[in-house]
């Protein structure tokens, strides 16, 4: 949910409705494009950055790394395309809907009379999509030019872990020809005046904990059950989930990436009301600061297995070890060049 904002008309394509800024109006027709997985509908996302390439008269690239899945870049040739290129990063992809829990329809773009526009992938990540792609209309109206050659790079399946889009991608031959030396990607949108930096992020790991047990008749009080060990596995993350959410609400000084978030996602097993499942699954999506060892943390995950019982086992679907931060030193070169763009 983005507040609209009127602004000096830069242009935005197609017209738009009387009295809307078209960069809003342009914001609005992207969110109504159904990129929601588990069906995606890319080919309505590459129309319109090929419409987007056409008005901002930048050569588009398509690289097809995945059947179904491609990557499209804008290039924006700079006067000395021999330097490392800067990169704007996003992806076309949303997460899943639940309809009966939004107040108007996920993929309308509501403007409510406040200004609120309602939709999914507003945040996540179309309005920066938008905002890279008028920021560069804004800087060609007024004749301006890179030194260095920019890239607007569009990659889908970023929301299910990216395996068929920019994990892919990084091996492609195309990839190392774009010689990237600096990117800007995903964040959060601010709706006022200030300029929000992240200059870490939080790791994320998607886990599944597989629990064994002797399955049975539903009638019977059996033995060593999956869900035995389920429940003992659940109660031992969500425990430290309560743990780590009182840090963060008891704490002045801590944001949402000062803590680890833990939250169950998905639950699995069983066949029929009167038997009991010989296994049972339990997914869980953790985001861990860069603070925390994640060495120890995994030992602490292995523990909860053990503690849950024999042969309890846990698999990642995803699992980013990554824990490097941007200085924020008045020396280091990003952070200065940030901090004077932003006194500009």
């Amino acid at each position: 949910m983005l507040p609209d904002k009127d602004g000096p008309a830069v242009g935005g394509g197609q017209g738009s409705p009387e009295g809307e800024d078209p960069s809003v109006a342009l914001f609005r027709e992207y969110l109504r494009l159904k990129t929601v997985h588990p069906d995606p509908d890319y080919d309505s996302a590459l129309r319109f950055l090929d419409r987007i390439a056409e008005e901002l008269e930048l050569p588009m690239k398509k690289i097809e790394i995945c059947p179904g899945r491609v990557v499209s870049i804008m290039t924006w040739e700079g006067t000395k395309p021999t330097l490392k290129s800067v990169l704007l990063n996003s992806h076309t992809d949303v997460v899943p809907v639940y309809q009966e829990h939004w107040k108007y329809d996920a993929f309308s773009a509501i403007k409510d009379a406040e200004g609120n526009i309602y939709a999914r992938g507003s945040q996540d990540m179309k309005s920066v999509t938008i905002q890279y792609i008028q920021a560069v209309r804004r800087l060609k109206a007024q004749r301006w030019k890179p030194t260095r050659t920019v890239h607007l790079m569009f990659v889908p399946d970023e929301e299910v872990g990216g395996h068929k889009g920019m994990e892919a991608f990084v091996t492609h031959p195309e990839f190392q020809k774009l010689n990237i030396g600096f990117a800007l990607d995903e964040g959060l949108a601010n709706p006022g005046e200030a300029f929000t930096v992240f200059y870490g992020e939080r790791n994320p790991w998607w886990i599944t904990v597989r629990c064994p047990g002797n399955p049975g008749h539903g009638s019977r009080f059996v033995e060593n059950t999956a869900a035995e060990k389920l429940r003992q596995v659940i109660n031992s993350f969500l425990d430290f989930r309560e743990k780590e959410k009182h840090r963060l609400n008891t704490s002045e000084c801590f944001t949402l990436g000062d803590v680890t978030s833990v939250n169950l996602t998905m639950v699995r097993g069983g066949v029929a009301y009167n038997v009991i499942p010989a296994e049972m699954d339990v997914s869980f999506d953790l985001r861990i600061p860069p603070t925390v060892n994640l060495q120890e943390f995994e030992k602490q995950i292995k523990q909860w297995c053990k503690d849950a019982g024999d042969d309890v086992t846990y698999e990642f679907a995803q699992k980013h070890m990554n824990q490097n931060v941007t200085s924020t030193a008045e020396n280091d070169p990003w952070w200065s060049a940030f901090s004077t763009a932003c006194k500009s």
